[in-house]
């Protein structure tokens, strides 16, 4: 073969071998999909901007002498309107606004309106994400152990001190000492019989009390999804707003209640991954070649599980905001002086028709922002779910 035939063969085999296409990463393939959508893209945006503007309102508005004072009362510049002057020759040096203009107005009582919505923002945005960051690990865990440990059954000899022991603690905390040890006594009797009753002695032929104990109720997947069947019974926002009124008025338990009581969604997705996830070839394989057990979870069925819990944390954020709100409005939210998207609203509702600002600004604020996460939401599902890619 001549040299000619060869190097065109060595070409032709590189051409062969080599890929057709560019190789792109996953970002990349994601982000490709996303930015199609355009309201997808405009929510991602205006979210972007309302984290930078939570973040400098905090900067601007917190401190012992902030830029803008949220909590300054001016009685003679009370309902001035938007883009209003201040007069000067009533104020102290103190009293006249950073910016030199009230660009949202003022309140009731003389309060920059602008100053009380950038403190707000960063209450709706710590209330969003720390809210959901509790729902989500409540919702992971619960859902991962439903979808992986989900038939593995449940004794007797399992719930009667998972009753105990807490009964125990609720009593020693109400003062009744004598109960109390009674009932810590009995759930440390019943654990020491179970586990007399997995000793070797017994492998043959055990009491009629040791049988009992050992007696299957039901498996830990019926056991957590009824419990999620019965948090979904109660109303949300009415459970939240009874919990709330039961506590004292604060930011921290605002974000701990709504926590607790929006975890449902979250681990029915994650159940429903992680039971479609078990039986796949890599985790098959991985139990076959004798991968630990938190290894498998954690590192192979977890990433592949978390798209969907992504979508609904984003969308879960908006429902939180807007809960946050209500609560506020309620008068059950963050207290005053602090100001919150919520009471701003509620405090214009008295004065509608001669201060329609205090309705409209934080309440197209709270539209807005919804709006934004509930439309990067619903791309981020687009995006990551293969059989809605070519909706768009």
């Amino acid at each position: 073969m001549s040299d000619t035939s060869r190097d065109i063969t060595a070409s032709s085999d590189a051409m062969i071998e080599a890929p057709s296409g560019q190789i792109r990463s996953r970002f990349a393939e994601f982000w490709g999909l996303f930015r199609r959508n355009s309201l997808a893209v405009s929510g991602l945006a205006i979210f972007t901007a309302f984290f930078l503007t939570a973040v400098a309102g905090l900067l601007v508005t917190s401190g012992t002498q902030p830029l803008l004072d949220p909590a300054q009362v001016r009685l003679q510049e009370k309902l001035r309107p938007p883009l209003s002057q201040p007069n000067l020759e009533t104020l102290r040096s103190e009293e006249i606004p950073t910016l030199g203009v009230y660009l949202f107005g003022t309140d009731n009582l003389g309060r920059d309106v602008f100053a009380r919505m950038l403190q707000g923002a960063w209450v709706s945005l710590t209330v969003g994400f720390v809210a959901v960051g509790i729902s989500v690990i409540i919702g992971i865990l619960l859902g991962g152990i439903a979808g992986y440990f989900g038939e593995v059954p449940i004794r007797v000899d399992h719930m009667i001190p998972a009753f105990l022991f807490p009964m125990g603690l609720i009593a020693a905390v109400a003062g009744e000492k004598a109960v109390s040890m009674f009932l810590i006594g009995l759930g440390a009797g019943v654990v020491i019989l179970s586990v007399a009753a997995n000793r070797k002695s017994f492998s043959n032929r055990r009491p009629a009390l040791f049988s009992l104990l050992r007696a299957p109720l039901l498996t830990v997947d019926a056991l957590i999804m009824r419990l999620v069947d019965i948090m979904l019974c109660f109303p949300s926002f009415f459970l939240i707003l009874t919990v709330v009124a039961l506590l004292p008025a604060s930011l921290y338990n605002i974000m701990i209640v709504i926590g607790l009581t929006s975890w449902m969604g979250t681990t029915r997705f994650v159940r429903a991954e992680f039971l479609s996830l078990r039986e796949q070839d890599f985790v098959v394989a991985a139990r076959a070649l004798g991968v630990n057990t938190y290894r498998i979870i954690f590192r192979h069925m977890m990433p592949n599980a978390i798209a969907p819990v992504l979508v609904s944390s984003t969308i879960g954020i908006a429902t939180a905001i807007l809960t946050e709100a209500g609560l506020s409005f309620l008068g059950f939210g963050v207290p005053p002086p602090h100001a919150t998207w919520g009471n701003i609203l509620s405090g214009g509702k008295d004065f509608i028709f001669d201060a329609p600002w205090l309705t409209f600004v934080p309440g197209i604020a709270i539209l807005i922002v919804v709006l934004s996460f509930n439309l990067f939401g619903e791309g981020l599902r687009d995006a990551l779910n293969p059989k809605l890619r070519e909706r768009h």
